[in-house]
């Protein structure tokens, strides 16, 4: 398996969320075929193995994911949820989820698609119900739309991650204050 998706959100449901990335420009897909959700589902550590996922998996899995997203975004900016999103989430939580078994060498858990979709859906369920609310925050980078859980001292991060779009926007700032300066000695 690939192992190129990202998990800096704080909660399986947030990661799940970003995996449709840059929402309001490019928009980039990392479900774009079964064995990336396969991957995504095992990298994220709520499984350790999964069945392979068909087109359908991935059609219901990104069908959740939007429902997921649009009830994050609706929690953090103090909305109402939307009917349709509460229903899909809902829906997807109920089923059974993945079960974690004991074996002589630790714990493993082996999920069909349902059952780790399910268990991402819980995790949103936890998550838009409980107490870190208040520490949802979306990413500080206008092409990002990544939102995390902010357990900084103070509440004062600002982008998903450092590595990704923290250093890019310094960077950036730097740049600028740079040319800024340039211009102003000549």
């Amino acid at each position: 398996m690939n192992l190129d998706h990202v998990f800096m959100c704080g909660n399986p449901a947030l990661d799940f969320a970003a995996t449709l990335r840059a929402r309001r420009t490019a928009r980039y897909e990392m479900f774009v075929t079964p064995d990336r959700l396969d991957a995504w589902y095992v990298e994220s550590g709520i499984v350790d193995s999964v069945s392979p996922a068909r087109q359908a998996d991935v059609g219901r899995a990104t069908t959740v994911r939007e429902a997921v997203y649009r009830l994050i975004t609706a929690r953090r900016l103090g909305a109402d949820f939307d009917d349709e999103a509460l229903a899909v989430v809902n829906d997807a939580a109920r089923r059974a989820p993945a079960a974690p078994q004991l074996t002589r060498s630790g714990r493993w858990t082996a999920a069909t698609q349902r059952e780790a979709l399910s268990t991402v859906a819980r995790h949103a369920v936890e998550l838009l119900s409980g107490p870190d609310v208040p520490l949802l925050k979306e990413c500080g980078n206008p092409e990002c739309t990544r939102v995390y859980l902010d357990r900084s001292r103070g509440n004062r991060r600002q982008w998903c991650g450092m590595e990704s779009c923290g250093n890019r926007i310094k960077a950036a700032a730097y740049r600028a204050r740079r040319r800024t300066g340039v211009a102003l000695a000549e």
